[in-house]
């Protein structure tokens, strides 16, 4: 998996390409971890094209930190990556645009 992440003030932008699964997802946390002064996170899954629940995992670990001090928004979300939030009711949990 390809993590692109850039910076603008207090906004992070972050790029996802591949697949977010067991193998990659402590390279996601990671690269995000802190998220120290972090208000808006924005995590473009135009190019993510699976994501497995160790995904899932590490996208509400980020949720529940950005609760705290900002918003997490979820951008170009495949459809096959969308049934699986579906399925797993993060839809109700995770912003998207």
């Amino acid at each position: 998996m390809n993590i692109t992440i850039s910076q603008n003030g207090t906004e992070e932008f972050v790029a996802l390409e591949g697949r977010l699964d067991t193998l990659t997802a402590p390279d996601l946390e990671k690269e995000l971890n802190p998220l120290d002064g972090v208000g808006s996170l924005c995590i473009d899954c135009k190019d993510l094209e699976y994501i497995s629940s160790a995904g899932l995992r590490v996208l509400l670990s980020l949720q529940k930190t950005m609760n705290k001090q900002g918003t997490m928004t979820l951008l170009n979300v495949r459809q096959e990556v969308m049934e699986v939030f579906e399925l797993t009711g993060f839809t109700d949990i995770l912003s998207f645009a």
